[in-house]
């Protein structure tokens, strides 16, 4: 693969490594979006109830400080990439990984109050933390990719590092972050060799 890149010229790398960083942003919000369940039809002779909005401020749809917030910088994000604005890119991104590094945090303080008080809550906002913590990862992948596109490697390394020591190597997305470091020339051996695939089911660091 390292070979392969630098066989090609320049303007198509540069090319590759921008749709590489359109279908990773693609995936990570799809794969992000959480998933309905779908409900019954009502019947004609019994029609739904109307289901009472949730008020409370956090819980609305335009705020910040949640999941869907930060998703929504990512798809900014991805929109500036496809534009090629590399710059307003790299801003999104660095804001949705500060927002859901913040969120993983939190949620993370909060399974501790509650550990040994309410299991329920605990194991709640571990989740919580988990998954934000993976999010703060796929963001954290992307901009090491704009920052790649950009030719500053300099600026991907320390991130790819991040996502490997938050993720564990066997993880598809610290396999991801490795492939990007052999591909740089970071590193000298591919992971995984061949015939010698391995996984883990183990989280991401909150």
């Amino acid at each position: 693969m390292l070979l392969f890149h630098r066989l090609l010229p320049h303007r198509i790398r540069s090319a590759s490594l921008a749709i590489m960083l359109l279908l990773a942003s693609a995936t990570a919000v799809i794969q992000a979006a959480p998933v309905k369940a779908q409900t019954p039809a009502a019947t004609p002779d019994l029609p739904a109830e109307p289901s009472e909005p949730d008020l409370r401020p956090l819980a609305q749809d335009g705020t910040l400080l949640s999941l869907s917030g930060g998703r929504r910088l990512m798809e900014e994000a991805s929109n500036a990439v496809a534009a090629q604005n590399y710059t307003l890119a790299v801003q999104k991104l660095q804001d949705a990984r500060q927002l859901f590094n913040q969120l993983s945090n939190f949620h993370q303080e909060l399974a501790g109050s509650f550990s040994g008080i309410d299991l329920r809550i605990s194991d709640d906002q571990r989740q919580q933390a988990v998954a934000s913590a993976q999010m703060r990862d796929q963001a954290t992948y992307q901009l090491a990719l704009v920052h790649r596109a950009q030719n500053q490697p300099e600026l991907a390394v320390p991130l790819l590092i991040q996502i490997i020591r938050s993720q564990n190597p066997t993880r598809d997305l610290g396999q991801q972050a490795y492939q990007q470091l052999y591909e740089l020339g970071f590193v000298s051996s591919p992971f995984p060799r061949s015939g010698a695939q391995s996984t883990s089911q183990s989280t991401p660091t909150p």
